[in-house]
């Protein structure tokens, strides 16, 4: 059963999820709704990669506990935004793609900012952007390196940004996994506010699970899912 959020001193958000919409995304929308549900969740960040068609659908669907989000490609990493209206193009430089999400009210940070391994991470870049940001991801259940989650966290608190914690979901089982209990809010700014007085809570997933991510390339590109992600160009 749903608990109802709006009766709810403390709100368990999930900040970071990818859908089927993203191509290494396998979860369609109805499967992660019910997997929202079902672990009674009561926001989610549904931030799939250069797309937000997924998260808006989503939203359609389940208006109260969905927030609209993308996870954004830029030419030195990626960046993550919520509360958006219109999706972020791919391959600008951060900063022009930092200030076209606060033009349209959005808030955004640095996802994975530290992670060691992962391509996609600002690492070195982070440093660069941390007077323009609004907050740091302080917990990816996907960062492999415990010590890169907690050198994030120590960055944030280090320049006072406020930190985000998310699951990192490209499959239902995944959703949850890492999440922040925070004060209701009720828009970006409020959310921000918010964030100063979460609690991160979270697991890291097990290594074995980026298989699924990689067949999710793979069935993209030969057309096998039935929501094939196009908005990404393969890199």
């Amino acid at each position: 059963m749903d608990r109802r959020s709006g009766e709810r001193s403390h709100w368990v958000c999930d900040l970071h999820t990818h859908t089927v919409y993203s191509r290494d995304g396998l979860t369609s929308l109805e499967t992660f709704l019910r997997a929202c549900r079902r672990k009674g969740l009561d926001r989610v960040a549904v931030t799939d990669h250069n797309t937000i068609e997924g998260a808006l659908q989503l939203k359609e669907m389940d208006p109260e506990r969905i927030i609209v989000g993308q996870e954004i490609y830029t030419t030195r990493g990626e960046l993550i935004a919520y509360f958006l209206r219109r999706p972020i193009p791919a391959g600008l430089s951060p900063e022009e793609s930092i200030d076209r999400v606060h033009e349209q009210g959005g808030v955004v940070g640095i996802s994975h900012p530290l992670d060691r391994l992962r391509r996609e991470a600002m690492r070195r870049a982070t440093f660069d952007l941390l007077d323009r940001i609004d907050f740091l991801e302080g917990f990816n259940a996907r960062c492999l390196f415990p010590a890169d989650n907690d050198a994030a966290r120590a960055l944030a608190l280090q320049h006072g940004l406020p930190v985000t914690a998310g699951s990192d979901a490209h499959t239902p089982w995944e959703i949850g996994r890492a999440v922040v209990t925070l004060p209701p809010f009720d828009s970006p700014a409020a959310f921000l506010e918010s964030l100063r007085d979460g609690e991160i809570q979270g697991r890291i997933s097990p290594p074995w699970l980026h298989v699924f991510s990689t067949y999710a390339k793979i069935a993209h590109r030969l057309g096998w899912t039935s929501t094939p992600a196009t908005s990404e160009e393969d890199r």
